[in-house]
């Protein structure tokens, strides 16, 4: 792609997201969601590949329909309360209809089918915006709304994106499709506590974004797309695939890695609220994400290929890391001690 039209796009998505988070008027909120959907869709389609074309129509499809429910939810508020406002959405039918739109949007369970397609008909770095950056306006939407929604209809999506996003990703051997999987069920995190403590949402899904944006750059360093290349990703860069097994566990939640501090938070959180079922299932179904994080480490470092494999051996290239990796990785392990700093500024 021509640098120029690559730039444009980057400064589109941007404008459109900043639009987005600095707005009070639904207007002017469905405004930038438009600029993101059209900035992004060039950059999913760049290669010109069927498989990239369809993603991006797919994308386009799923994301006109969920601005439109948008648009249809803060015209009925509009309607009822003459308030065109974000935070004084108070009319249940579109409180319920905007619950809709935003699921729509970011991919949570029953709205997620399109989100594996997509990603894995784009390139690594593009997956990496639309898993990262493209969630971050609409969960700021549903920040700003967060008083009145259903807790209850949020709750279940949320139990069964963490399900889902574990249970289908387990047989899957493309690493897109398996991260893509991977967000849905933190998604399903992020959509449980948003009622109940907006700002311990929003920290999730930034150090969700840190621990993603690793492990996706770390992937396309090494250019893997699917299991096979993985397994023998050790012998061209084994520092690489040794960070690589750490940031994925931190994705998994372990201790004493920084993907522990959300999970911890929010189990809390839920206790406090009275809700100790609904954290013991939403942790039990963790374990089913933890089962194919363990499976992509497993491949990255412990498995080392046989010597009969028909395979092109690569030259050893000892191009040096990315300093973008190398802090992104280093905050998706070590984050964990200084948690109280944190909660501090929260």
């Amino acid at each position: 792609m021509n640098p120029q039209a690559k730039l444009d796009f980057t400064a589109s998505l941007l404008l459109g997201t900043t639009i987005t988070i600095s707005s009070n008027h639904w207007i002017l909120a469905w405004t930038g969601l438009e600029i993101n959907t059209l900035a992004i869709l060039p950059l999913i389609s760049k290669s010109h590949h069927p498989r990239a074309i369809e993603a991006a129509t797919k994308y386009f499809l799923v994301q006109a329909a969920a601005s439109a429910l948008l648009l249809f939810s803060s015209m009925t508020n509009a309607w009822y309360t003459g308030q065109w406002d974000i935070t004084q959405l108070t009319h249940p039918t579109s409180c319920l209809i905007l619950t809709s739109a935003i699921a729509i949007k970011l991919g949570l369970v029953p709205f997620h089918f399109w989100f594996p397609e997509v990603l894995q008909g784009s390139p690594l770095t593009t997956g990496l915006l639309l898993s990262t950056a493209m969630k971050f306006p609409p969960i700021t939407l549903l920040f700003m709304t967060s008083q009145s929604l259903n807790s209850t209809l949020l709750t279940t999506m949320a139990v069964l994106s963490t399900a889902l996003g574990g249970w289908m990703g387990l047989n899957q051997t493309q690493t897109r499709k398996i991260l893509a999987f991977s967000s849905i069920s933190h998604l399903g995190w992020m959509a449980i506590i948003i009622t109940y403590s907006p700002k311990l949402a929003l920290l999730n899904f930034y150090l969700y974004t840190l621990m993603t944006a690793a492990v996706f750059l770390t992937m396309n360093s090494m250019k893997v797309l699917k299991l096979s290349t993985l397994m023998t990703s050790w012998t061209k860069s084994p520092a690489l695939s040794a960070t690589l097994l750490l940031t994925l566990l931190s994705l998994a939640g372990l201790p004493p890695l920084t993907g522990f501090l959300p999970k911890w938070l929010i189990i809390q959180e839920l206790t406090k609220q009275e809700m100790p079922l609904v954290a013991t299932a939403i942790s039990l179904l963790s374990l089913l994400s933890l089962f194919f994080y363990l499976r992509l480490a497993y491949c990255s470092t412990i498995t080392l290929p046989p010597h009969t494999t028909n395979h092109m051996k690569r030259w050893h290239t000892h191009k040096p890391v990315s300093t973008q990796i190398a802090i992104l990785t280093t905050l998706s392990i070590m984050l964990l001690p200084i948690s109280p700093i944190i909660l501090t500024i929260m």
